[in-house]
């Protein structure tokens, strides 16, 4: 009796993470958040730190990064789609219209993705900003924590007691499913599931 147990345990842990049927997931939003949860364990380290970067898909070691390298990672792995060199070419092509925060007079090809607000701008320009209601999994949430930090989340197929989606996300403690981003204000909705 106890082997059976055991044998059944064991057998429960080793059953990979997917996500759960939720209304209006889908297909494409399911393989993001699974490629998002693959990162928890593996991106253990905050690191914001600049880094020379190959190009196109140039990435910062898997053990580390930002929040944003969650979602350049997901959206890599999920649909062979790199917003390194989405974001550098529309930034070539239209610098003026990207914030102008960090007083830059060129693109960085190995920054610029990993902002944020760039994120954010390339996103809107090609309309898959959403209103900040109705969310669901697999969309992509921003905030600003404590009122003017960026910070960015893919929303998971799990919720919290209080029925909130959690998300994946990197808030400096490594790649973690969690429901802490709702606690940040000026929140934006994207849902971008490229083909």
């Amino acid at each position: 009796m106890e082997i059976t147990r055991r044998t059944t345990l064991a057998s429960l842990f080793s059953v990979p993470l997917l996500p759960s049927a939720a209304p209006g997931s889908d297909t494409k939003a399911a393989n993001l958040i699974v490629q998002a949860r693959k990162q928890i364990g593996v991106t253990t380290l905050y690191d914001g730190a600049y880094v020379a970067l190959d190009y196109p898909n140039g990435d910062v070691p898997r053990d580390r990064g930002v929040c944003i390298d969650v979602i350049i990672r997901a959206y890599r792995e999920a649909f062979e789609f790199d917003f390194q060199k989405h974001v550098h070419e529309d930034m070539v092509a239209n610098f003026s219209a990207y914030p102008a925060r960090w007083g830059l007079t060129r693109t960085d090809r190995n920054i610029d993705h990993r902002r944020v607000p760039n994120v954010e701008t390339w996103l809107r320009r090609r309309g898959h900003e959403l209103p900040a209601g109705d969310w669901q999994p697999g969309d992509l949430m921003t905030c600003r924590v404590g009122g003017s930090l960026p910070h960015i989340g893919i929303l998971s197929s799990r919720k919290d007691r209080r029925g909130r989606w959690k998300a994946i996300h990197n808030i400096g403690l490594g790649t973690l499913e969690d429901s802490r981003i709702w606690d940040y204000g000026d929140k934006r909705r994207f849902r971008f599931l490229p083909s």
